[in-house]
């Protein structure tokens, strides 16, 4: 989750307004990365494209940028003590970490914070 966080941050940080396509995260290999990249399109959460058969690098997937569901997310994450103690309230309740319990309980501490 927090790779997939940081993936999202690069992600609206990039001024191409195409995305960054190749991403490299500091500390994760470029599989690791290029599997989230894929991953955070299927929930999604960013638009990307699958470059696995556009050279000889094998699995490989390029991000774009984030789409509509994806701005929520990172406006819901980007507190870092809202997002550790929601990661943490959602593993404790759940055994491990759900990727949309982990969204809808961000939204709605976001919503509670507001309305509340």
């Amino acid at each position: 989750m927090d790779l997939a966080r940081k993936i999202l941050f690069a992600i609206e940080e990039c001024p191409d307004p195409w995305g960054p396509r190749e991403l490299e995260i500091e500390n994760y290999s470029d599989e690791l990365v290029s599997y989230h990249i894929k991953l955070l399109f299927e929930a999604g959460l960013i638009e990307a494209e699958d470059c696995s058969s556009c050279g000889p690098g094998g699995y490989s997937w390029d991000a774009g940028t984030l789409t509509w569901a994806g701005h929520e997310f990172i406006e819901a994450a980007r507190d870092n003590t809202r997002w550790e103690k929601t990661k943490k309230a959602v593993f404790e309740k759940g055994g491990g970490l759900v990727f949309e319990a982990l969204k809808n309980a961000l939204i709605e501490g976001v919503k509670a914070s507001v309305l509340g």
